[in-house]
Order: structure tokens, then sequence, then C-alpha cells
């Protein structure tokens, strides 16, 4: 069973993007889908096979001013670095339509990673085939301090990468013995501690789970990484990393970046996908 797993990175998930679309010009469909922030707000349209929509997204619509900027964190009714129902409900609704019959008619599993905020673990929940606000998502990709924790099913949650970053194991023990696994940062990148510590601190200082969670997310990261680049060196994980970001930041929005970003990952995956189908082979 095939598994594809992708980490998120905000921005920088354009790279994943570029990979995804060129698995789906080879029919290479998974059968499970793990997701964690952006990687499962820009997943589902791979799992709905609508190859370009993602570069639509980044070329029209992540650099304006309305999907985000600063000014969006002082609506009350929005408190998030993002427009959220402008970019989880409008676009995919009205402007850029997302494929909801093709996603719900897909077999397999997609789920998203978030955060319970009152354990500090991660939760796989499966993405709902209906829902047009798209809240899971939305609960996946909540970065502390540029979102609001989103609620859901009376439980409220942030960004699942707090608790796992890369969900590679939950999806081996969900049954995946073929996994393909998109990374965002660059191979050998290693994850320090977070410099916003005394911020989040005091801004969550009534779930002590949840920072402590994001206190040790450093050593977790990199110790997760360290396990899954052995794996690929035994030929057990095929992993996707990119050599260069480009400068793309997690907030990034100059098109010209975010598309060099995107072709670059749809060139690597091009290089590699003889690679890959020998891999699925074993």
């Amino acid at each position: 069973m095939l598994g594809i797993t992708c980490e998120g990175g905000a921005s920088r998930t354009v790279y994943s993007c570029g990979v995804l679309d060129r698995l789906l010009d080879e029919n290479i469909i998974c059968d499970s889908f793990y997701g964690v922030s952006a990687g499962i707000a820009f997943g589902v349209s791979y799992i709905s096979r609508q190859k370009g929509r993602n570069l639509s997204l980044a070329c029209d619509y992540m650099p304006t001013k309305k999907y985000m900027g600063a000014h969006h964190l002082f609506r009350p009714s929005n408190r998030s670095f993002y427009n959220l129902d402008y970019a989880f409900h409008d676009i995919p609704c009205k402007l850029l339509p997302f494929d909801m019959k093709a996603f719900s008619q897909y077999k397999g599993s997609v789920k998203a990673v978030v955060t319970n905020v009152d354990t500090g673990k991660a939760e796989y929940l499966e993405v709902p085939r209906d829902d047009e606000d798209f809240m899971l998502l939305r609960a996946s990709c909540a970065l502390p301090m540029l979102f609001p924790m989103i609620e859901i099913g009376g439980q409220k949650y942030l960004d699942g990468g707090l608790a796992d970053s890369v969900p590679y194991k939950q999806q081996q023990k969900d049954g995946c013995d073929r996994q393909i696994v998109i990374l965002t940062r660059p191979r050998g990148y290693i994850k320090h501690d977070e410099p916003l510590m005394a911020l989040i601190e005091k801004r969550y200082r009534k779930y002590p789970a949840l920072i402590e969670s994001i206190r040790t997310r450093a050593d977790r990261y990199n110790k997760c990484i360290a396990e899954l680049e052995q794996l690929r060196r035994e030929g057990k994980v095929f992993v996707f990393s990119p050599k260069h970001t480009f400068g793309v930041n997690r907030t990034e929005n100059e098109r010209s970046k975010l598309i060099r970003l995107y072709n670059y990952g749809y060139a690597h995956a091009d290089r590699e996908i003889e690679n890959i189908k020998r891999y699925l082979l074993k």
C-alpha cells in the first residue's frame, strides 16, 4: 500500500505542489495521504487530481494582500495572518474551484495532522469530503501566534507540525509498506529552538502541554529527520527534499519566487520518476 506524507512549511510547500503534479502526470496515486499544515491544504488538490490548481493559487492569489498580510491579524473576525474565509472558502468554492466531487470519490484515506491544545499531542483526522469551509485544514495550518485556535467538535487545535511535523511513522502503523515523503526543508537542515518561546509561553499559559510540545519540537523534529534519512539510505522510504528553497520563507508572497520553487519541485520529481517507479515495484 502506497502512502504519501507531506510536511508543512506554508509558502515553501509550493515545492511539494510541483512534486505532486509530476506524480499526477504518471498517474501515481497513493492509497493513503497524510498532510501537515500546508502539506494537507495543498495536498487535497492532488487527491482531486487537479494538476496545476496549486500553481494557479501561487500565481494569482498568494501574492495578493487579500490573501495574507499582518493587517488581517487585527481584524477581530479573523485574527490570523491569512484571510481565513477568503483562503479556505472563497477561493476553493468560487474563485479557483476545488473539485469536491472528485475528492469525495477518492477511495483511500486522507488525513490531516492537528495538535490538540489540551494534550499537546498529534491527532490524525480524516478530512471530511463535504466541508466547504475546510475547518480541519484550517486547524492543521493554525500556526501559533499567526492563527487563532480552531475549534472542531468542541476541541481546540493548532498546527499539526507542533506535535508531528512528518507523520510517516503513523502512516506506517496504518499499513503503508511503500512511502513517498515530501519535505520542504533542504537535506541537512537542523531545526533550532523556537525563538518566540517567551511570547508563546505567555500567550498559551493556560495550555502547559501545548507549551511543552512546542518547547521540545526542535529535538523531536531533528530525530525524526535523522531516522527518515537512514530509511532513505536503506531504500525503505522514498524521500523528496529540495536542495534549494531560493529564499522562499514561510510567508513568502513574491510571485516569481513561488513559481520558481514550484518549477523546481516539478523538475526534481521529473528527474526521479524512473527511480520512483522502481521503488514502487520492489
